[in-house]
């Protein structure tokens, strides 16, 4: 959602190429989910080759088939920061994001 909205604010599109899930608190920290394994292989049937997830949920690779994890692209996320700039390639030429303290 937060994506979303930042997409449709400075009317840059989201990566169609790029699968994400997760949770963001008001402070925009990344959290974990659950269904990892699931969710990549559902993406990847998909066509999707490219995912963002919460960088606690690395650990969750190791459930994947090695042909899953050899065909994909992951990205682990922290913050909010690192998903935007992630999935709105042009994002960061755009906006100035305070860091957080």
């Amino acid at each position: 959602m937060a994506t979303a909205l930042a997409s449709v604010y400075t009317n840059l599109p989201v990566r169609s190429d790029t699968a994400m899930t997760g949770e963001i608190t008001l402070t925009g920290l990344v959290l974990p989910i659950g269904g990892v394994k699931e969710k990549v292989l559902a993406a990847r049937r998909a066509g999707v080759r490219r995912a963002i997830l919460p960088k606690e949920n690395q650990k969750d690779l190791r459930e994947l088939p090695e042909n899953a994890r050899a065909e994909m692209e992951f990205i682990f996320a922290e913050r909010v920061e690192d998903v935007l700039a992630a999935a709105i390639p042009d994002l960061s030429s755009r906006l100035t994001m305070p860091k957080a303290a």
